[in-house]
Protein backbone atom coordinates (compact mmCIF):
# COMPACT_ATOMS: atom_id res chain seq x y z
CA UNK A 1 0.00 0.00 0.00
CA UNK A 2 1.56 3.77 -1.13
CA UNK A 3 1.30 6.44 0.94
CA UNK A 4 -1.12 8.37 -1.27
CA UNK A 5 -3.83 4.73 -0.74
CA UNK A 6 -2.88 5.67 3.45
CA UNK A 7 -3.77 9.04 3.62
CA UNK A 8 -7.17 8.31 1.15
CA UNK A 9 -7.98 5.14 3.45
CA UNK A 10 -7.31 7.23 6.53
CA UNK A 11 -9.48 10.09 5.01
CA UNK A 12 -11.87 8.24 4.06
CA UNK A 13 -12.08 6.48 7.09
CA UNK A 14 -12.41 9.85 9.62
CA UNK A 15 -14.53 11.68 7.09
CA UNK A 16 -17.30 8.70 7.15
CA UNK A 17 -16.65 7.74 11.18
CA UNK A 18 -16.54 11.59 12.58
CA UNK A 19 -18.48 13.40 9.74
CA UNK A 20 -15.63 15.45 8.62
CA UNK A 21 -15.39 17.30 5.29
CA UNK A 22 -12.53 16.84 3.19
CA UNK A 23 -11.80 20.63 3.57
CA UNK A 24 -10.90 19.54 7.10
CA UNK A 25 -8.49 16.71 6.23
CA UNK A 26 -5.17 18.58 5.44
CA UNK A 27 -1.98 16.99 7.32
CA UNK A 28 -1.52 19.90 8.76
CA UNK A 29 -4.98 19.80 10.94
CA UNK A 30 -4.50 19.37 14.96
CA UNK A 31 -6.58 16.03 15.46
CA UNK A 32 -8.12 18.49 18.93
CA UNK A 33 -8.21 21.95 17.77
CA UNK A 34 -9.07 21.90 14.72
CA UNK A 35 -10.99 19.07 13.98
CA UNK A 36 -12.92 18.76 17.22
CA UNK A 37 -11.60 15.28 18.27
CA UNK A 38 -11.77 14.55 22.17
CA UNK A 39 -10.01 12.29 23.41
CA UNK A 40 -13.19 9.52 23.11
CA UNK A 41 -13.14 10.48 19.59
CA UNK A 42 -9.40 9.64 19.74
CA UNK A 43 -10.29 6.04 21.07
CA UNK A 44 -12.56 5.86 18.56
CA UNK A 45 -10.39 6.88 15.99
CA UNK A 46 -7.80 4.24 16.75
CA UNK A 47 -10.56 1.55 16.50
CA UNK A 48 -11.28 2.70 12.84
CA UNK A 49 -8.10 2.87 12.23
CA UNK A 50 -7.10 -0.89 13.54
CA UNK A 51 -10.27 -1.93 11.30
CA UNK A 52 -9.68 0.05 8.69
CA UNK A 53 -5.94 -1.12 8.27
CA UNK A 54 -6.48 -4.75 10.02
CA UNK A 55 -3.95 -4.04 13.06
CA UNK A 56 -4.18 -4.02 16.62
CA UNK A 57 -1.94 -1.51 18.09
CA UNK A 58 0.33 -2.97 20.59
CA UNK A 59 2.18 0.39 21.67
CA UNK A 60 -0.62 2.85 23.35
CA UNK A 61 2.29 5.70 24.15
CA UNK A 62 3.23 5.96 20.51
CA UNK A 63 -0.22 8.03 20.47
CA UNK A 64 1.32 10.36 22.70
CA UNK A 65 3.37 11.93 20.04
CA UNK A 66 0.61 11.82 17.80
CA UNK A 67 -0.97 15.49 17.49
CA UNK A 68 -2.06 16.21 13.57
CA UNK A 69 -3.33 14.23 10.38
CA UNK A 70 0.03 14.44 8.97
CA UNK A 71 1.25 12.69 12.40
CA UNK A 72 -1.44 9.68 11.81
CA UNK A 73 -0.18 9.39 8.54
CA UNK A 74 3.72 9.08 9.15
CA UNK A 75 2.13 6.32 12.07
CA UNK A 76 0.18 4.33 9.81
CA UNK A 77 2.87 4.30 6.93
CA UNK A 78 5.65 3.49 9.42
CA UNK A 79 3.68 0.24 10.17
CA UNK A 80 3.27 -0.93 6.98
CA UNK A 81 7.17 -0.32 6.55
CA UNK A 82 7.51 -2.19 9.65
CA UNK A 83 4.90 -5.07 8.55
CA UNK A 84 2.43 -4.59 10.82
CA UNK A 85 0.04 -3.44 8.38
CA UNK A 86 0.34 -4.94 5.46
CA UNK A 87 1.29 -3.58 1.93
CA UNK A 88 -2.01 -5.30 0.07
CA UNK A 89 -4.50 -3.81 1.69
Amino acid sequence: MNDNKIRETIDAALSEEFELSPEQLVPSAHIKEDLGLDSLDIVDMVIVLEKAFNFKLQNKESLVKIQTLGDIYAFIEALRDEGTVKSDQ
